[in-house]
C-alpha cells in the first residue's frame, strides 16, 4: 500500500510541476477534469516520470546486488 502511495504523491507532484494541476482525483466537472496543455509540458512531465523510474531502477538494482 504505501508503494500506491508513495507513486500517487509523485504522480501528483508531476501534474502540479508540469501542467498546474492540483489533483489527479476525479471531480467530475469538465472544468476540473481536463485540462488543455501544451506539448512541452507533456515532454518535461514524461522526462520526470522516466527520470523517477530510472532513479527508483537504480535504487532498486543497488538494494538487490547487496541481498546477494
Amino acid at each position: 500500500m504505501k508503494q500506491n502511495k508513495d507513486l500517487n504523491k509523485l504522480l501528483e507532484q508531476i501534474a502540479l510541476k508540469h501542467f498546474f494541476i492540483e489533483t489527479l482525483e476525479t471531480q467530475h466537472r469538465d472544468r476540473l477534469d481536463f485540462h488543455d496543455v501544451s506539448v512541452w509540458a507533456v515532454k518535461s512531465a514524461l522526462e520526470a516520470a522516466y527520470a523517477a523510474g530510472f532513479a527508483a531502477g537504480k535504487n532498486t538494482s543497488t538494494t538487490s546486488k547487496g541481498k546477494q
